[in-house]
């Protein structure tokens, strides 16, 4: 095994130690955030930071990197309250990488790779045509993260869309028969495989497979 010190890490590249640090957590998931501005501008960018909090309430985290510079999404979610996840398929990888792009505000991600907006009844936040799992979500509450000045947004799950096929009787959603991706590091997309499915975990039982 490679050592690597926090000395030595203080003393790399800048390139070296974002990719270095950004893959050893292991894989990310990879969804698209799709927002709309108050004058009507949308926005749509990758992020690897999604997180389950909880089911009940349905909540889910995400991290805004410093603001020290425009961070269009996360300005159109504190304006609008609003935003869309969208999970990001194979096909959709080249397309979903592009909008790290540094656009101005007034220019959409959608109008500058082959990703379209789809709107659903009732909702004025696009989602991403195609998607396979589409989350439409409301901003509860923020953290600002003192240690490296980044803010932990905190949002609600209001509605929920997804291809039926992925559906299992118990509610859970096979994510790889869509071709759902993840992310290794900050620009390495992956295709997982589901390997095996368990049974909940008891003290001194055998675990036990479901497939």
């Amino acid at each position: 095994m490679i050592e690597i010190t926090t000395e030595q890490m203080d003393k790399m590249n800048r390139v070296q130690r974002l990719n270095l640090i950004n893959s050893c957590t292991g894989y990310k998931s990879a969804n698209l955030i799709a927002t709309k501005s108050l004058q009507g501008s949308t926005n749509v960018a990758i992020f690897s930071s999604i997180t389950h909090l909880g089911s009940d309430p349905a909540l889910l985290s995400f991290v805004v990197r410093p603001t020290t510079v425009p961070r269009d999404t996360y300005q159109n979610i504190k304006d609008t309250g609003y935003f869309t996840v969208n999970h990001v398929s194979q096909s959709m990888i080249a397309d979903a990488h592009h909008t790290s792009a540094n656009y101005e505000a007034a220019i959409s991600e959608f109008s500058k790779t082959n990703l379209e907006e789809e709107y659903k009844t009732t909702i004025p936040i696009p989602f991403v045509k195609g998607s396979p799992v589409q989350l439409y979500c409301k901003y509860a509450n923020e953290y600002y993260i003192q240690e490296n000045n980044t803010i932990l947004v905190i949002a609600r799950i209001e509605k929920l869309f997804y291809n039926p096929e992925l559906a299992h009787p118990d509610g859970w959603l096979q994510l790889d028969k869509a071709g759902v991706v993840a992310l290794n590091g900050l620009d390495g997309y992956c295709l997982p495989v589901l390997l095996d499915r368990f049974e909940y975990a008891r003290k001194d039982t055998p675990t036990k497979s479901f497939l």
